[in-house]
């Protein structure tokens, strides 16, 4: 729980309508601060005791008067898919390097007090792409206002995420999602690429713990603890269903991602934070594949209910 001092401060959180922002959104909720929600389109997950705001990062007049009043920023707001990024440069460097500028501009204006920007541990990689070059840069003018202006930061360098709210962008969605669907799963690589998942909602919880003034001004890597063979985890995919899975390897196609270790290029170093209690991986699947169910579900229903064309004829 935040200190009881802080716990009304005005924390607006850019791209919160999406995976991972959500859920941050909702830790610092829970934390009792007063969370305002930035994001191009309505969250899904919108709280009552949360504020919506409808804009664009890359208007910069809206992010700064979004930003106005506020203690603390995130910026979560990014092309955030590897894949996406890679047949994208211009776009990735649009939204994620110059997006990032508008909202450190914002958050100098209004004083804030930290700044928390939302990278990756591909920024230690030669993997990535241009979503990995994108967080390279953005991160360097975030320490650049600090070193210029005294803004306090935190660069919070996320590994592999997983749980509700994700989609076909995650990795951990796609194959629970094609097991469900088509009874198999497909990886685009050898299979054998170390992993440490982490539940979004451990990495949320961990995102709001670096507000305290211990962690300003640190770079700090939020992964889970175990690492996993990307194989492993599809077996262990195929054991928890109740019909046969088929497990298929792509290895002509492997794109992009690293394998063992992001470790090559050296930024500055960040520092692991862990918690002492996490989600276990098993149950988070389960827990991911109850909200997949009922989605598809949801759909065969509304499928069922919708009129065909015939019907609507006069």
């Amino acid at each position: 729980m935040a200190d009881k001092s802080m716990s009304r401060e005005i924390v607006v959180v850019f791209g919160a309508s999406g995976f991972l922002g959500s859920h941050v959104a909702d830790a610092l909720s829970d934390a009792g601060y007063q969370v305002r929600l930035f994001d191009r389109s309505p969250s899904s997950y919108l709280r009552q005791d949360q504020e919506m705001l409808i804009g664009d990062i890359m208007n910069l007049d809206q992010v700064i008067e979004a930003a106005k009043g506020a203690a603390v920023i995130y910026n979560f707001a990014a092309i955030a898919d590897i894949d996406e990024a890679h047949n994208k440069p211009i776009a990735t460097a649009t939204i994620n390097v110059l997006g990032n500028m508008h909202v450190l501009e914002a958050a100098r204006l209004a004083g804030v007090r930290r700044y928390v920007f939302a990278s990756s541990i591909y920024v230690y990689s030669e993997s990535g792409s241009f979503y990995r070059a994108s967080k390279q840069a953005a991160e360097r003018f975030t320490e650049t206002y600090h070193d210029r202006y005294g803004l306090e930061f935190n660069i919070l360098r996320y590994g592999s995420l997983y749980g509700r709210r994700s989609d076909d962008r995650n990795g951990i969605y796609r194959m629970l999602h094609e097991a469900v669907e088509q009874h198999s799963i497909t990886y685009k690589g050898s299979g054998e690429a170390m992993r440490e998942y982490i539940h979004a909602e451990d990495a949320a919880r961990m995102s709001v713990q670096i507000l305290a003034p211990e962690f300003a001004n640190r770079h700090m890597i939020l992964t889970g603890q175990e690492k996993l063979r990307i194989k492993d985890v599809m077996t262990m995919i195929s054991e928890i269903m109740p019909w046969p899975v088929e497990l298929h390897f792509d290895e002509a196609n492997a794109v992009h991602h690293y394998e063992i270790t992001p470790y090559a290029f050296q930024p500055r170093v960040g520092r692991k934070l862990v918690l002492n209690e996490h989600v276990d991986l098993g149950q988070g699947l389960l827990d991911c594949l109850r909200e997949i169910h009922r989605g598809l579900h949801h759909a065969d229903e509304n499928d069922d209910a919708t009129p065909s064309t015939s019907d609507n004829r006069a």
